[in-house]
Protein backbone atom coordinates (compact mmCIF):
# COMPACT_ATOMS: atom_id res chain seq x y z
CA UNK A 1 0.00 0.00 0.00
CA UNK A 2 1.77 3.59 -1.12
CA UNK A 3 1.75 6.30 1.59
CA UNK A 4 -0.58 8.42 1.68
CA UNK A 5 1.56 11.48 2.56
CA UNK A 6 5.12 11.86 0.14
CA UNK A 7 7.67 14.36 1.15
CA UNK A 8 10.09 15.35 -1.21
CA UNK A 9 13.55 17.99 -0.54
CA UNK A 10 14.78 20.75 -2.57
CA UNK A 11 17.41 22.34 -0.66
CA UNK A 12 15.93 24.04 1.62
CA UNK A 13 12.40 23.09 0.59
CA UNK A 14 10.46 20.60 1.42
CA UNK A 15 7.30 19.59 -0.51
CA UNK A 16 4.67 17.90 1.20
CA UNK A 17 1.95 15.85 -0.97
CA UNK A 18 -1.16 14.08 0.17
CA UNK A 19 -1.78 11.55 -2.00
CA UNK A 20 -4.94 9.52 -1.30
CA UNK A 21 -6.96 8.90 -4.61
CA UNK A 22 -9.90 9.75 -5.19
CA UNK A 23 -10.10 12.93 -3.30
CA UNK A 24 -7.19 13.13 -0.95
CA UNK A 25 -9.41 13.05 1.91
CA UNK A 26 -7.46 12.82 5.41
CA UNK A 27 -8.16 10.25 7.91
CA UNK A 28 -6.70 10.14 11.53
CA UNK A 29 -3.94 8.12 10.52
CA UNK A 30 -3.23 10.17 7.92
CA UNK A 31 -3.27 13.64 9.86
CA UNK A 32 -1.21 12.02 12.31
CA UNK A 33 1.39 11.30 9.76
CA UNK A 34 1.14 15.11 8.48
CA UNK A 35 1.42 16.14 11.73
CA UNK A 36 4.85 14.20 12.28
CA UNK A 37 6.16 15.69 8.74
CA UNK A 38 5.37 19.04 9.29
CA UNK A 39 6.26 19.17 12.94
CA UNK A 40 9.95 17.20 11.43
CA UNK A 41 9.94 19.93 8.92
CA UNK A 42 9.32 22.79 12.02
CA UNK A 43 12.15 21.36 13.78
CA UNK A 44 15.19 20.80 11.07
CA UNK A 45 17.20 23.54 10.54
CA UNK A 46 18.06 22.97 7.21
CA UNK A 47 14.68 23.33 6.08
CA UNK A 48 13.12 26.60 6.04
CA UNK A 49 9.93 26.31 4.10
CA UNK A 50 7.12 24.10 3.23
CA UNK A 51 4.67 23.51 0.13
CA UNK A 52 1.43 21.26 1.06
CA UNK A 53 -0.43 20.31 -2.47
CA UNK A 54 -2.12 17.33 -3.55
CA UNK A 55 -1.47 14.49 -5.73
CA UNK A 56 -3.64 13.84 -9.32
CA UNK A 57 -5.73 16.01 -11.34
CA UNK A 58 -8.75 16.68 -9.43
CA UNK A 59 -9.06 17.49 -6.07
CA UNK A 60 -6.16 19.32 -3.77
CA UNK A 61 -8.42 17.95 -0.61
CA UNK A 62 -11.81 17.05 0.26
CA UNK A 63 -10.79 17.34 3.86
CA UNK A 64 -12.27 14.95 6.35
CA UNK A 65 -12.59 11.28 5.34
CA UNK A 66 -16.37 10.20 5.35
CA UNK A 67 -15.65 7.11 4.82
CA UNK A 68 -13.63 6.43 7.32
CA UNK A 69 -16.59 8.82 9.76
CA UNK A 70 -19.29 5.82 8.47
CA UNK A 71 -16.96 3.56 9.62
CA UNK A 72 -16.96 4.89 13.35
CA UNK A 73 -13.63 7.10 13.50
CA UNK A 74 -15.19 10.38 15.63
CA UNK A 75 -14.57 14.19 14.55
CA UNK A 76 -13.81 14.83 17.72
CA UNK A 77 -10.66 12.03 17.43
CA UNK A 78 -7.10 13.20 18.25
CA UNK A 79 -5.57 13.90 14.69
CA UNK A 80 -2.12 14.41 15.83
CA UNK A 81 0.34 16.84 17.38
CA UNK A 82 -0.99 19.47 14.74
CA UNK A 83 -4.46 18.81 14.74
CA UNK A 84 -6.51 18.25 11.81
CA UNK A 85 -4.18 18.23 8.20
CA UNK A 86 -0.87 18.62 10.74
CA UNK A 87 -1.25 21.93 10.85
CA UNK A 88 -3.72 24.08 12.24
CA UNK A 89 -2.42 23.32 15.41
CA UNK A 90 1.13 22.77 15.53
CA UNK A 91 2.94 24.60 17.71
CA UNK A 92 5.44 26.70 17.45
CA UNK A 93 5.58 26.68 13.66
CA UNK A 94 7.82 29.84 12.80
CA UNK A 95 8.05 28.85 9.41
CA UNK A 96 6.51 29.78 6.06
CA UNK A 97 4.48 27.33 4.44
CA UNK A 98 2.63 27.57 1.12
CA UNK A 99 -0.69 26.08 -0.27
CA UNK A 100 -0.44 24.61 -4.27
CA UNK A 101 -3.90 24.19 -4.63
CA UNK A 102 -4.27 22.21 -7.55
CA UNK A 103 -7.87 21.52 -7.59
CA UNK A 104 -11.30 20.96 -5.73
CA UNK A 105 -10.27 22.41 -1.96
CA UNK A 106 -13.57 21.93 -0.11
CA UNK A 107 -14.20 21.21 4.06
CA UNK A 108 -11.05 20.30 6.11
CA UNK A 109 -8.90 20.90 2.67
CA UNK A 110 -9.77 24.86 3.08
CA UNK A 111 -9.04 24.50 6.51
CA UNK A 112 -5.84 23.12 5.62
CA UNK A 113 -5.21 25.12 2.65
CA UNK A 114 -6.25 28.56 5.23
CA UNK A 115 -3.32 27.61 7.56
CA UNK A 116 -0.64 28.24 4.97
CA UNK A 117 0.69 31.56 4.83
CA UNK A 118 0.53 31.78 0.79
CA UNK A 119 -1.91 30.21 -1.40
CA UNK A 120 -1.11 29.85 -4.95
CA UNK A 121 -4.27 28.28 -6.99
CA UNK A 122 -4.58 26.33 -9.88
CA UNK A 123 -6.99 28.32 -12.89
CA UNK A 124 -9.14 25.03 -12.08
CA UNK A 125 -8.95 24.74 -8.38
CA UNK A 126 -12.60 25.61 -6.93
CA UNK A 127 -13.46 25.92 -3.10
CA UNK A 128 -16.21 25.30 -0.48
CA UNK A 129 -17.06 24.88 2.55
CA UNK A 130 -20.14 22.05 2.60
CA UNK A 131 -20.23 21.07 6.10
CA UNK A 132 -23.55 23.51 6.39
CA UNK A 133 -25.59 20.81 4.47
CA UNK A 134 -23.92 18.17 6.69
CA UNK A 135 -25.70 19.44 9.42
CA UNK A 136 -22.04 20.23 11.29
CA UNK A 137 -19.61 23.51 11.58
CA UNK A 138 -16.70 24.42 9.57
CA UNK A 139 -14.94 24.84 12.84
CA UNK A 140 -12.03 26.37 12.16
CA UNK A 141 -13.10 27.91 8.80
CA UNK A 142 -15.70 29.70 10.86
CA UNK A 143 -12.72 31.37 12.98
CA UNK A 144 -10.10 32.06 10.28
CA UNK A 145 -11.65 32.82 6.97
CA UNK A 146 -13.65 36.01 7.98
CA UNK A 147 -10.01 37.07 8.82
CA UNK A 148 -9.11 36.29 5.23
CA UNK A 149 -11.27 38.13 3.54
CA UNK A 150 -14.28 40.36 3.54
CA UNK A 151 -17.31 39.26 6.42
CA UNK A 152 -19.77 39.06 4.00
CA UNK A 153 -18.24 37.03 1.67
CA UNK A 154 -16.72 34.52 4.22
CA UNK A 155 -20.64 34.27 5.92
CA UNK A 156 -21.85 33.65 2.29
CA UNK A 157 -19.69 30.84 2.22
CA UNK A 158 -20.13 29.08 5.57
CA UNK A 159 -24.06 29.76 5.44
CA UNK A 160 -24.93 28.72 1.58
CA UNK A 161 -21.93 26.33 1.35
CA UNK A 162 -21.35 27.50 -2.01
CA UNK A 163 -18.45 27.20 -4.49
CA UNK A 164 -16.07 30.14 -5.16
CA UNK A 165 -13.78 29.21 -8.03
CA UNK A 166 -10.28 30.16 -8.55
CA UNK A 167 -10.79 34.04 -9.89
CA UNK A 168 -13.11 35.05 -7.27
CA UNK A 169 -11.05 33.81 -4.76
CA UNK A 170 -8.28 36.06 -6.28
CA UNK A 171 -10.34 38.92 -6.30
CA UNK A 172 -11.22 38.56 -2.35
CA UNK A 173 -8.18 37.97 -1.68
CA UNK A 174 -7.91 34.53 -0.42
CA UNK A 175 -5.22 33.58 -3.04
CA UNK A 176 -2.29 35.29 -3.98
CA UNK A 177 -2.23 34.03 -7.56
CA UNK A 178 -3.60 32.28 -9.88
CA UNK A 179 -1.14 29.89 -12.08
CA UNK A 180 -1.76 27.61 -15.44
CA UNK A 181 -2.56 24.27 -13.58
CA UNK A 182 0.22 22.59 -15.30
CA UNK A 183 2.57 25.04 -14.23
CA UNK A 184 1.02 25.41 -10.30
CA UNK A 185 4.02 23.55 -8.71
CA UNK A 186 6.91 24.59 -10.27
CA UNK A 187 5.49 28.08 -9.65
CA UNK A 188 5.19 27.70 -6.24
CA UNK A 189 8.57 26.16 -5.67
CA UNK A 190 9.64 29.21 -7.73
CA UNK A 191 8.24 31.07 -4.77
CA UNK A 192 9.20 29.11 -2.35
CA UNK A 193 12.71 29.13 -3.30
CA UNK A 194 12.97 33.17 -3.43
CA UNK A 195 11.10 32.76 0.32
CA UNK A 196 14.06 30.36 1.24
CA UNK A 197 16.81 32.17 0.47
CA UNK A 198 15.41 34.83 2.66
CA UNK A 199 16.58 35.62 5.89
CA UNK A 200 14.84 32.39 8.38
CA UNK A 201 15.05 34.27 11.46
CA UNK A 202 13.24 37.61 10.39
CA UNK A 203 10.68 35.18 9.29
CA UNK A 204 10.05 33.06 12.50
CA UNK A 205 10.56 36.70 14.08
CA UNK A 206 7.24 37.60 11.55
CA UNK A 207 5.65 34.47 12.39
CA UNK A 208 5.70 34.44 16.04
CA UNK A 209 4.33 38.21 16.44
CA UNK A 210 1.59 37.13 14.27
CA UNK A 211 0.60 34.38 16.20
CA UNK A 212 0.99 35.70 19.70
CA UNK A 213 0.12 39.04 19.11
CA UNK A 214 -3.52 38.27 17.54
CA UNK A 215 -5.40 39.21 20.61
CA UNK A 216 -2.82 42.04 22.11
CA UNK A 217 -3.95 45.89 21.38
CA UNK A 218 -1.68 47.72 18.97
CA UNK A 219 0.52 49.04 21.44
CA UNK A 220 0.90 45.97 24.36
CA UNK A 221 2.30 44.04 20.94
CA UNK A 222 4.42 46.67 19.48
CA UNK A 223 6.17 46.98 22.91
CA UNK A 224 6.50 43.34 23.21
CA UNK A 225 8.86 43.34 19.95
CA UNK A 226 10.42 46.28 21.00
CA UNK A 227 11.45 44.96 24.98
CA UNK A 228 12.26 41.72 23.20
CA UNK A 229 9.95 39.48 24.78
CA UNK A 230 9.27 37.20 22.04
CA UNK A 231 11.50 34.41 21.63
CA UNK A 232 12.15 34.74 18.39
CA UNK A 233 12.68 38.43 18.44
CA UNK A 234 14.79 38.13 20.87
CA UNK A 235 17.59 35.82 19.05
CA UNK A 236 17.30 37.85 15.88
CA UNK A 237 18.31 41.27 17.20
CA UNK A 238 21.48 39.53 18.92
CA UNK A 239 22.47 37.02 15.61
CA UNK A 240 24.92 37.49 13.28
CA UNK A 241 22.43 37.54 10.53
CA UNK A 242 20.71 41.24 12.07
CA UNK A 243 24.90 42.34 11.71
CA UNK A 244 25.04 40.77 8.20
CA UNK A 245 22.45 42.42 7.06
CA UNK A 246 23.93 46.11 7.72
CA UNK A 247 26.84 45.19 6.29
CA UNK A 248 25.67 43.45 3.36
CA UNK A 249 23.97 47.36 2.74
CA UNK A 250 27.10 49.06 3.16
CA UNK A 251 28.86 46.83 1.12
CA UNK A 252 26.61 46.81 -1.84
CA UNK A 253 26.24 42.92 -1.90
CA UNK A 254 23.81 40.82 -1.26
CA UNK A 255 23.49 39.18 2.58
CA UNK A 256 24.24 35.41 3.06
CA UNK A 257 21.88 34.56 5.89
CA UNK A 258 23.21 31.77 8.27
CA UNK A 259 20.00 31.52 10.43
CA UNK A 260 22.40 32.26 13.35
Amino acid sequence: MSMPVRTKQHGHLLVVTLDRPKANAIDVETSRLMGTIFAEFRDDPSLRVAIITGAGNKFFSAGWDLKAAAEGEAVDSDYGIGGFGGLQELPNLNKPVLAAVNGICCGGGFELALSADIIVASEQATFALPEINSGTIADAATLKLPRRIPYHVAMDLLLTGRWMDAAEAKRWGLVNEISPHDKLLERTIKLAERIAAGPPLVYAAIKEVLRESENLKFQDGLNKITGRKYASVDKLYSSDDQLEGARAFLEKRSPVWRGR
